[in-house]
C-alpha cells in the first residue's frame, strides 16, 4: 500500500472533492435519494461549493491520501445553534464546546484501508485544538455502514431525528454525538 496520509485541503483540491462526493453519493445513497435527484447532480457546482469549503474559515476540510490520489475528505468546525438544538429548539449548556463533522466521504474504492478513521481523528484533533470536547454529525437512518463506523468511534445516536426532503421523498437522519478523544482511528 502506498503512504496514506490526512492533510488540509488546497484549493486545487476541490475538483477531485467533488467528483469523490458526486460518485460515492450515486453508488451508496442509490438506494436513499431518488435516482432523478442523484442523476441532477452537477458537478460544476459541488466543486464551486467545495472550493469555497476550503476557503471558509469557519470550518477546516480535510483530504486523505493514498500516494499521490486524494481517497476521501472530512469537514469540520464548531457545531451551529439548529444542528445541535435539543426538541425544544435550545441549545445545549455546552454549545460553545461542541464541534461537528459536517460530512466524512471516503470513495468506495478505497475503503476499509483506514482512511475514514485516519479522517475522523484528525478532524476529531482539529476539534480539540480549537475548544471542542464533544462532536456531532448527521448520519442516514439507513446507512447502517456510517453509523457503525461512528459507533466504533465511541459515539452513539443521542435520540434527536430529523427528516430531510430530497426532492422526490424524504430521508430520515439521526444525529450521533460523542466526546473528541476518539477511541479508533
Amino acid at each position: 500500500m502506498a503512504q496514506a496520509d490526512v492533510r488540509v485541503a488546497e484549493p486545487a483540491d476541490a475538483a477531485e472533492i467533488a467528483r469523490i462526493q458526486l460518485d460515492t453519493w450515486r453508488a451508496a445513497y442509490a438506494d436513499l435519494l431518488p435516482p432523478d435527484v442523484l442523476a441532477g447532480l452537477d458537478a460544476s457546482n459541488a466543486e464551486q461549493s467545495w472550493r469555497a469549503a476550503v476557503d471558509d474559515d469557519a470550518t477546516t476540510l480535510y483530504v486523505a491520501t493514498e500516494g499521490p490520489w486524494i481517497v476521501g475528505f472530512c469537514v469540520a468546525g464548531p457545531a451551529p445553534d439548529g444542528e445541535m438544538a435539543l426538541a425544544d429548539g435550545s441549545v445545549p449548556e455546552d454549545a460553545a464546546t461542541v464541534g461537528m463533522i459536517g460530512t466524512l466521504i471516503v470513495e468506495p474504492r478505497w475503503g476499509r484501508r483506514g482512511h475514514g478513521g485516519r479522517l475522523l481523528g484528525t478532524a476529531a484533533d482539529g476539534l480539540r485544538k480549537a475548544g471542542m470536547t464533544r462532536g456531532i454529525t448527521w448520519v442516514p437512518e439507513a446507512d447502517v455502514v456510517s453509523g457503525a463506523f461512528y459507533r466504533r468511534a465511541g459515539w452513539a445516536p443521542d435520540g434527536t431525528l430529523r427528516t430531510l426532503d430530497t426532492g422526490g421523498g424524504t430521508m430520515r437522519e439521526l444525529r450521533l454525538t460523542g466526546t473528541v478523544e476518539l477511541t479508533v482511528r
